[in-house]
């Protein structure tokens, strides 16, 4: 059975975690199938979010129930509609009263607000069979009393802090998706939902095998955010919101049927990029530069390290590298880069495509912009011919 374990991006910021209680929310999500194959179903879905959703069946026959199956399709961004199944454990009766737990501490979680279709179906020992009709279950945060404003393409929802507090980091979410445009030529498809938690510590509370130092998610494939800003860090959510919006632009034009994503460096480079400057990432690359502690480029396309002074290294060098990319070269061919990482291309093969260079020749040309004496691993003429 396969059940979506979402990849999730991040931005840094420290955050102490304390126990939060787990509130469940029933979901009156009835359905009843056509009696003319004998069979009757209905059905209900409970949420106990973040941690789970418990689908109930009810079965009635005037013959003996042999099978019941539930599916179940999360909306998310996919070349093709994955359905998985949950089968309930019950005796064959002509009478079934049964759960099927989705119990995401074991599979991985949702976002608050994801979308899921499900439907039942049952068969009896005569042959006959059943289906329920189709119905929808939003996996929402029911803890708080979300408010919500939309613009254009971004939905912000929050639950404290005033009206001036949501409209700012409206502005800044506007002001996010220009820049983008501008800097980077993505523009956005579709809608985003961004949830605006009071603290990095009810930010957590909503995920499940959150990191410590984690303050903003994206949700790849679901068109959604989660970011943790306290009313009295509005300057922090300016930030985060662009810097997640990224993400979300981003991963959509170089969303490709082949599974390839891009390297980490170039990812979370982006968004800091468009964030703009961030004191803690710049203090981290002098650190690293004066200690002589720089990570490879190649080794930067490896998940973050989960220690916090070593991610803010790799967040630092990842903003650098990227600007070092686009005032060399041009905002143009960052473009031409995702277009290529569109069309599946490894990380490797797409920089070599673009630029003439690969990860090592990346390193060395950024490591000399640093001021570095590095002898260059490629011809010089094709580095100059690059910069054309």
């Amino acid at each position: 059975m396969r059940r979506p374990t979402p990849r999730v991006v991040r931005i840094l910021v420290y955050a102490v975690l304390a126990v939060l209680a787990i509130v469940p929310f029933v979901v009156a999500s009835n359905s009843t199938a056509s009696p003319a194959s004998g069979i009757n179903l209905s059905s209900s879905v409970q949420v106990s979010f973040p941690n789970s959703m418990t689908f109930d069946v009810e079965a009635h026959s005037d013959t003996t129930i042999t099978k019941l199956r539930l599916h179940y399709i999360v909306d998310q961004q996919n070349y093709a509609k994955v359905v998985s199944e949950g089968w309930p454990q019950f005796s064959p009766s002509t009478s079934v009263d049964t759960q099927w737990v989705w119990d995401m501490r074991e599979s991985g979680g949702l976002p608050p607000g994801a979308q899921v279709e499900y439907w039942w179906t049952a068969e009896d020992a005569a042959g006959e069979s059943a289906q329920t009709n189709i119905s929808t279950v939003f996996f929402d945060d029911n803890r708080y009393k979300w408010r919500s404003i939309t613009t254009g393409p971004v939905t912000l929802l929050w639950y404290s802090g005033n009206d001036l507090f949501a409209n700012s980091l409206m502005t800044a979410a506007q002001q996010g998706l220009q820049r983008i445009e501008n800097d980077i030529g993505a523009t956005p498809q579709g809608h985003v939902r961004i949830y605006i938690y009071a603290s990095t510590r009810d930010l957590h509370g909503s995920l499940l095998f959150a990191q410590q130092w984690g303050g903003g998610w994206t949700f790849e494939g679901f068109d959604i955010i989660a970011i943790g800003v306290a009313t009295n860090q509005l300057p922090f959510g300016e930030g985060a919101v662009p810097h997640e919006l990224t993400h979300w632009v981003v991963h959509q034009v170089t969303f490709n049927n082949y599974g390839a994503g891009l390297p980490p460096w170039l990812d979370e480079g982006l968004a800091a990029y468009i964030q703009g400057a961030v004191s803690d990432y710049q203090a981290a690359l002098n650190y690293a530069i004066q200690n002589n502690q720089l990570i490879s480029v190649r080794s930067l396309s490896s998940p973050f390290s989960a220690i916090p002074e070593q991610a803010f290294i790799s967040y630092g060098e990842s903003q650098s590298i990227v600007t070092f990319l686009i005032q060399t070269y041009g905002e143009d061919k960052i473009n031409q880069l995702l277009n290529v990482f569109h069309q599946g291309a490894g990380y490797d093969d797409a920089l070599k495509q673009v630029y003439g260079f690969d990860q090592g020749g990346l390193d060395a040309l950024w490591r000399q912009s640093l001021g570095f004496n590095i002898a260059l691993n490629l011809p010089q003429e094709l580095a100059l011919a690059a910069r054309g």
